[in-house]
């Protein structure tokens, strides 16, 4: 090799290493936090999907990081006031309208409308607008039904109830022999009662104007239904101090006939899922039905140095995002239309069921006010709800309690 030749070569090599370096440098680098929506194989489907984003995208590079939903809150706000938020990531159904509050938060009209609001289920949109502003992309839906034995209702000659009168008389006929009409539980998952049978009968935790209204004349009518149901007896005095898993089991076991619970739970009965059938939603006193659902975000931070970049990347997330539910197992149900229509959904009878019956009638926490607003983060995450649900699955004094739950939620609605 002659002299001229090697330095051809070195020179040749190191324009190489420069236009590397340059393209390197040039890249975009994104850091995507999604909380744990499901077990290993969500993360791995989600680490899965971001490498398929990277790959067709050779000017962006996005760092995906699963984050526990132990601390969560914490563990954003210690970012942002840190200046080190992610530039998008996945959270609770409330999430992006409290840090938008704090101006943390960027709008994404422009991607839902690039997307298509007609792809989006009915009232999810609303369900994360504030201020005339989409604050969130809605992508994944986390709503309440009711499930019965159909075994215990079949042996009892009992045809499935559709009014708050046939379901208290089916859940008192149906206890006895060591069985309750119904079972639940003093967690989260039970105080999902107040909000599920309150929206039923036409009201909420708060009115028209945002302001607390748990002591409304509907909400009051629902919470004394539930009352009723204890003092029949028909509700398993254990479901105070029971958590979900607890609930759950005893549905499992046929211990109980009915259960207020998420679509998945045939999927979690094993042996006795054939048995579980969806029980429609009930027609109230008022001739009203409905559900709450939580409508989970995906937003974009504005500490991101590349919003246009994001934006990008959160496009192409909720086009690309079947298979977190169908080889990731991910919970809730998809917010896109089209993607509830897929096999992993329609294929399973229950799950089906809940999307036809319920999701038409579900309404946010935020009902009747509709929308949503930033105090709803701090209701979401307070627990004066399980503290009501406890005081009414013991059998204590139902007034007292809502007139306790509504002081609560006037204060933090104050603050």
């Amino acid at each position: 090799m002659t002299a001229n030749t090697l330095r051809r070569r070195l020179a040749a090599s190191t324009a190489l290493l420069a236009l590397s370096a340059g393209s390197a440098f040039a890249e975009v680098e994104l850091d995507f936090w999604d909380q744990v929506w499901g077990g290993p194989e969500y993360i791995a489907t989600a680490g899965a999907l971001v490498e398929a984003f990277n790959a067709a995208h050779p000017d962006i590079h996005v760092t995906y990081r699963s984050v526990p939903w132990a601390s969560w809150y914490e563990t954003y706000v210690t970012a942002i006031a840190s200046g080190s938020a992610p530039d998008i990531s996945t959270g609770a159904g409330f999430q992006a309208v409290q840090f938008y509050d704090f101006g943390e938060i960027l709008p994404v009209g422009d991607v839902a409308s690039a997307i298509g609001a007609e792809t989006f289920a009915a009232g999810t949109l609303e369900a994360v607008t504030y201020d005339e502003q989409i604050v969130a992309l809605p992508w994944t839906l986390d709503t309440r039904a009711i499930f019965y034995r159909t075994d215990l209702l079949e042996a009892a000659g009992i045809t499935p109830p559709t009014t708050w009168e046939e379901f208290r008389a089916a859940t008192k006929a149906l206890t006895g022999n060591g069985v309750y009409g119904l079972v639940s539980s003093g967690d989260t998952t039970g105080s999902h009662w107040v909000s599920s049978i309150t929206i039923n009968n036409g009201g909420g935790l708060f009115d028209a104007e945002r302001k607390a209204a748990l002591a409304s004349d509907a909400s009051t009518e629902a919470l004394h239904f539930l009352a009723d149901l204890v003092a029949d007896g028909s509700v398993n005095p254990a479901s105070a101090g029971y958590s979900n898993d607890d609930a759950i089991g005893s549905f499992v076991r046929g211990e109980a006939a009915f259960i207020l619970n998420s679509p998945n739970l045939a999927d979690l009965a094993g042996e006795a899922g054939p048995n579980i059938a969806v029980l429609p939603p009930l027609t109230s006193p008022h001739g009203t039905k409905g559900t709450v659902y939580w409508v989970n975000n995906i937003m974009v931070y504005r500490q991101t140095e590349h919003p246009e970049e994001t934006m990008t990347f959160l496009k192409w997330w909720s086009d690309n995002q079947l298979p977190l539910w169908t080889e990731g197992n991910g919970a809730g149900l998809p917010a896109r239309m089209a993607y509830q229509q897929d096999a992993y959904f329609t294929e399973r009878e229950q799950v089906s069921d809940v999307i036809a019956e319920y999701l038409p009638v579900a309404k946010p926490m935020s009902a009747v006010a509709g929308g949503t607003f930033p105090a709803m983060n701090v209701v979401d995450g307070d627990g004066f709800l399980r503290t009501l649900i406890q005081t009414i699955w013991q059998g204590g004094d139902v007034d007292a309690a809502i007139a306790d739950a509504q002081a609560h939620l006037e204060d933090v609605l104050a603050d």
